[in-house]
């Protein structure tokens, strides 16, 4: 009746496999420390694609940058959302 709606879910699928399969590596976190730092950098590359950042360039960009951030403001400013764009390969689209 609704032709507008999509009749495969593959969509949704594809958007949860990336921490489907990540969820099986943490279970061999060795510390919860190490479990952290995981889920901080899944983290960021998630973001990093939600904000049409390709996310090993985000990454990069931060890796470059981030021993001179000595203030809250200039780690603000690694964000996705606040890094530099014309610095960063933006991506079409991550569906």
């Amino acid at each position: 009746e609704r032709g507008d709606l999509n009749i495969s879910n593959a969509g949704a699928e594809n958007a949860i496999r990336p921490f489907a399969l990540g969820r099986k590596a943490w279970l061999f976190a060795d510390t919860s420390q190490g479990a952290k730092a995981s889920a901080t950098c899944y983290s960021l590359i998630e973001t990093a694609k939600a904000n049409g950042l390709e996310p090993s360039a985000y990454i990069h960009h931060v890796l470059e940058r981030i021993a001179g951030a000595d203030t809250l403001e200039k780690l603000e400013a690694l964000l996705p959302w606040n890094a530099e764009l014309q610095a960063l390969k933006k991506v079409a689209q991550y569906d």
